[in-house]
């Protein structure tokens, strides 16, 4: 499956760093996980949440996660992302986190699924 959107080339990435907050974990000056959060709007949009593969199944994925949550602006009413339908971890993760899957819309990538959840604090 070829998801283009999570193809991208070093200008990409330098733009996207520059309208987005990112977060990265090291171990011993290995980058080994990293997260980047953006809003949008009142959406806090969550993305490229990666762990490296040997530390996979570690939580590592699930605290970048709680750590963009718990850093969004004071203004976030919703936490968005999406993943690759295929990707069962990601899914399961993001779903025990408290996300659910958005219902298939025409403008969504194929093969991705998108996820949501009400950010607590400010979804009254």
């Amino acid at each position: 499956m070829n998801i283009p959107p999570l193809h991208e080339d070093l200008p990409a990435v330098r733009a996207w760093v520059q309208e987005s907050t990112v977060w990265t974990a090291r171990r011993g000056g290995r980058l080994v996980g990293a997260v980047r959060g953006t809003a949008d709007g009142t959406a806090w949009q969550i993305g490229r949440l990666m762990v490296a593969p040997d530390l996979a199944g570690n939580g590592l994925g699930r605290r970048l996660l709680q750590h963009v949550e718990q850093n969004a602006p004071e203004h976030t009413t919703s936490f968005e992302l999406f993943t690759g339908s295929k990707s069962v971890r990601n899914i399961r993760l993001y779903t025990r986190a408290g996300y659910s899957q958005l219902p298939p819309d025409p403008s969504h990538i194929p093969g991705v699924v998108y996820l949501s959840k009400p950010n607590a604090i400010n979804s009254e």
